[in-house]
């Protein structure tokens, strides 16, 4: 059975049973974000058993939520267990959820907190502090040092050796093909972990920045180091398969 479609059996089998729910993970918001009107709307009609609207939800989410448990258990399988979980957990939070939080935001926690919770479990090598610290990993420079002037340049020292080729020339169906797409994807997964999501969920979701940081639990300056990492590396994949044409 398909991790979407246990969910919904999940979802069926403890509507009825709300009422006796615990909350779990904590709600607020630091941000100050709270929950929208339709996302109140939204946690009545999943009380009030509305399967379409929890079916809406796993659309919504469930496929983000997978990817984000990968980086901290070892493989799918136990990040598919991991997001069952975490729908069971959102259940048994509907009862008490308050709107001090989004939605999403909350959802995304209660996922953080099983991810890590079984990772440990699972014995995972990688300490979890240094999953979301930059400073653990200080990387590549975002752009080869080698394409600037040198310190003792007699002139225009650490300036451009010559300036990137500008991608406005492109054509733009180039630029939108599937094979630049699958590129694009393919420098995406060859990040590190933490990089990988966090350009994930800001650029290819659309999250905003304080919905990044208050999921993965990680200050606004490091979620910009991450994430401008993360896109020189694309952005150096693209240029390589730009240039090789």
């Amino acid at each position: 059975m398909s991790s979407r479609l246990a969910a919904r059996t999940l979802y069926v089998g403890c509507v009825s049973h709300m009422s006796t729910f615990q909350q779990v993970g904590k709600e607020a918001d630091p941000a100050g974000i709270v929950a929208s009107a339709k996302d109140l709307r939204l946690v009545e009609a999943l009380r009030g058993g509305d399967e379409a609207a929890f079916a809406a939800l796993l659309d919504a989410y469930h496929t983000s939520m997978l990817r984000l448990a990968m980086i901290f258990v070892p493989d799918q399988a136990v990040a598919e267990e991991v997001v069952q979980e975490a729908w069971l957990g959102v259940l048994h939070g509907l009862a008490r959820f308050e709107g001090r939080s989004s939605l999403k935001t909350w959802i995304f926690r209660i996922l953080t907190n099983c991810a890590k919770t079984r990772g440990q479990r699972e014995s995972r090598s990688v300490p979890f502090s240094s999953i979301w610290n930059p400073e653990a990993d200080p990387g590549d420079p975002a752009v080869d040092p080698d394409r600037f002037n040198p310190a003792d340049a007699p002139k225009e020292a650490h300036h451009w050796v010559s300036f990137p080729n500008s991608w406005n020339e492109i054509p733009e169906e180039r630029l939108l093909s599937q094979e630049t797409r699958a590129v694009i994807q393919q420098a995406i997964e060859a990040l590190p972990p933490s990089q990988r999501e966090v350009i994930m969920l800001h650029d290819v979701d659309g999250w905003a920045s304080q919905e990044v940081c208050n999921v993965l639990g990680i200050s606004e300056s490091n979620q910009r180091v991450l994430l401008h990492r993360a896109r020189s590396k694309v952005r150096r994949a693209l240029e390589r398969y730009f240039d090789d044409e």
